[in-house]
């Protein structure tokens, strides 16, 4: 072997090194997207989408790869293993924090939607049944049949 050959050591450092470099990256993209959530601005939030789902890829294949070779993780410096788990508990904490804006999100999206299928349920003019004491009924619409939208 040559001095200028990579060896498995150094191959395994540029691996976890790549790993926390995107780790960091997609944390600061997830971190950004909640904060869009959390200002009722989820428009800022779909310009990154994209992006996020391929470093999102880039990070399962990344983990996969660690998971099955134990050794490189193992076998790196301290420094570098203190630095990716440091980047893992920052990325788990900022999807921790969009779960929570998007939930968020979701219930005052679906209070929206329930305040305009019944303002429309209540202003529909409601149909008139033949004779006397027979059962009106409103005009059903698929916004107020369907109370989950």
């Amino acid at each position: 072997m040559t001095g200028a050959e990579p060896n498995a050591t150094d191959t395994s450092a540029a691996t976890l090194e790549a790993m926390v470099e995107l780790t960091r990256r997609l944390t600061g993209m997830i971190e950004g997207q909640a904060h869009a959530f959390e200002r009722h601005r989820p428009q800022d939030a779909a310009a990154t989408l994209a992006e996020v789902a391929r470093l999102a890829n880039l990070y399962r294949a990344g983990s996969a790869e660690v998971r099955a070779a134990p050794s490189k993780l193992s076998e790196a410096p301290a420094d570098l293993r203190a630095r990716l788990l440091s980047a893992t508990q920052a990325f788990e904490t900022a999807l921790e924090r969009q779960g929570k804006a998007l939930a968020a999100s979701k219930v005052i999206t679906e209070g929206v939607v329930k305040a305009i299928a019944d303002e429309i349920a209540a202003r529909r003019s409601v149909g008139q049944a033949y004779g006397p004491g027979a059962p009106r009924r409103g005009t059903a619409t698929a916004i107020t049949l369907n109370r989950r939208a």
